[in-house]
């Protein structure tokens, strides 16, 4: 049975390329349409950022490419070249489950970011809703900062590690250790609950398991009071608790995001198949590249075998790029580069409302760092 020729197999991973170009691109425009805020602040990364989050990759891709080259050249083992249909067949099976993966991946991260838009919405009417139906100006401002509170505490919730994230991986650590920091990583929770909770409830909250559901029950308490003491007719009373509806349900979903990975079977077989293609890679290409020798002259001539390396490593990168894009998409709130910003978002929050009780005396708006912000 002849085999696959080379071109054929450069045209699929041409193929595959330009589809993900054109999917990467209609995932921009849409992103962009929306005002999708994300994480990294600039136009891209820089190619010193990508090849520093990659390059452990890059290193075990050039060994995998040259101790088959090394066998087949230097000690003239030929049986282990390999027919292009096995790895052209596994090729275009990887190419479909990476793609799979990365498109639902991205998927909660866009989810998780509509999830925090609606927290924006939910919060101003929050605020203006306590403004403008309540005439006691302190029941006011605890209801306010009550909520700076809840969103503190849900950020921090969000922030708390997993078993199946990445961020205790050596690539995404080492990266976040040189370029940014997180801001729940370097201020304990009950220093920040403090600014906006008195010591009695702030103690009560601390002592909770689910601390941002116990400050949504809190807030529902206080309306039940300023209800019952007249402050609330009923027709503001329902309208309130809907707001605080509107805010549990967006927490849960948040929740469900975080505490629901991508299905463990499917990241497995990824895992798996991509692994397989770039092992079987080398092998299947030494014959192709040992016979373009009877086409080449100079000092190539009879070497050309040794253009495996390259080729194999350039091509097996894409793939395992892809890969290791799809994971760091996986968990939006994990504290990685590509998370949706819930640190500003919610900064952003605490700066409108309290614009809108009046004050003057505001926190600083959350900047990037190296181009990213959290």
């Amino acid at each position: 049975m002849p085999r696959c020729p080379l071109s054929i197999y450069f045209f699929s991973v041409y193929r595959t390329l330009v589809m993900w170009a054109c999917m990467l691109q209609l995932l921009n425009f849409t992103s962009n349409q929306k005002r999708n805020k994300n994480i990294h602040t600039g136009k891209r990364y820089g190619n010193f950022e990508v090849f520093l989050w990659t390059r452990r990759n890059v290193y075990h891709l050039f060994v995998i490419g040259l101790v088959p080259v090394i066998v087949y050249q230097c000690f003239h083992v030929r049986f282990i070249a390999l027919p292009w249909t096995v790895v052209a067949l596994l090729g275009t099976a990887t190419a479909f489950i990476v793609g799979f993966r990365n498109s639902q991946t991205y998927s909660r991260t866009w989810e998780a970011r509509q999830i925090w838009g609606s927290i924006v919405n939910s919060s101003r009417t929050w605020a203006i809703q306590c403004r403008d139906m309540i005439d006691d100006p302190t029941a006011v401002k605890n209801l306010v900062y009550r909520h700076f509170a809840w969103l503190t505490a849900l950020r921090y919730a969000m922030r708390e590690p997993r078993g199946w994230e990445t961020m205790t991986q050596i690539n995404n650590r080492e990266f976040q250790e040189k370029t940014f920091h997180v801001p729940e990583h370097t201020s304990p929770l009950a220093d920040e609950l403090k600014k906006y909770l008195n010591e009695t409830e702030c103690a009560k909250i601390l002592s909770t398991k689910n601390k941002a559901a116990q400050l949504l029950a809190l807030q529902g308490q206080s309306l039940k009071s300023l209800h019952a003491s007249g402050a609330l007719d009923v027709m503001t009373f329902i309208e309130l608790e809907r707001t605080l509806k509107d805010l549990t349900d967006a927490q849960g979903r948040s929740e469900r995001i975080k505490n629901f990975p991508y299905p463990r079977q499917f990241a497995t077989v990824n895992k798996i198949l991509v692994k397989l293609f770039v092992v079987l890679l080398p092998f299947c290409m030494l014959n192709e590249f040992d016979e373009l020798n009877t086409a080449t002259a100079g000092f190539m001539n009879g070497h050309m075998v040794w253009c495996v390396v390259p080729f194999s490593m350039l091509i097996s990168w894409v793939f395992t790029s892809l890969d290791q894009i799809g994971e760091s998409t996986e968990n939006p709130f994990e504290g990685n580069a590509n998370d949706v910003p819930i640190s500003q978002i919610s900064r952003n929050i605490e700066i409108d409302l309290r614009e809108m009780l009046g004050e003057t005396d505001l926190p600083p708006a959350l900047q990037p760092e190296n181009n990213i912000i959290l």
